[in-house]
């Protein structure tokens, strides 16, 4: 389930964000990806363990860095970043241990996060000027 639960709720971020006008900026998918990142270290604060919580800010750096990099250059950064993340999503219990994170999230997480990659990459395919990539 919570597959299919970040699998709908990526499409209708994007739908919603399409139809208001809020992915016309280059900004908003490398925003998406350092909030996506961001929560690890928010389940990292709620477990109580200062080691967590600065092991996950090291790896939000990474990706923040891929965003600021994207939102610069390339927005194919950016879909590398959320594609990655959600790779991250997949192996994460493997590669750090947060007890904060929910059972359900990195699943939930990883459907969100392939999703929303590949409506990033639906949308530079089809863009006509360089708003995004």
């Amino acid at each position: 389930m919570p597959y299919v639960i970040g699998i709908v709720l990526s499409a209708g971020v994007a739908v919603f964000a399409r139809g208001v006008g809020l992915d016309r900026d280059r900004a908003f998918y490398p925003t998406v990806l350092i909030v996506i990142a961001a929560y690890y270290v928010l389940f990292a604060a709620m477990s109580g363990s200062v080691e967590t919580v600065l092991l996950e800010s090291m790896i939000i750096t990474g990706f923040a860095m891929a965003a600021v990099a994207g939102f610069k250059s390339s927005a194919w950064i950016v879909v590398a970043g959320l594609a990655g993340h959600g790779v991250l999503d997949a192996f994460h219990g493997h590669v750090v241990e947060n007890s904060g994170v929910p059972v359900w999230w990195p699943a939930f997480c990883l459907a969100y996060d392939l999703g929303a990659a590949g409506g990033l990459a639906g949308l530079i395919r089809r863009q006509t000027g360089r708003t995004l990539a």
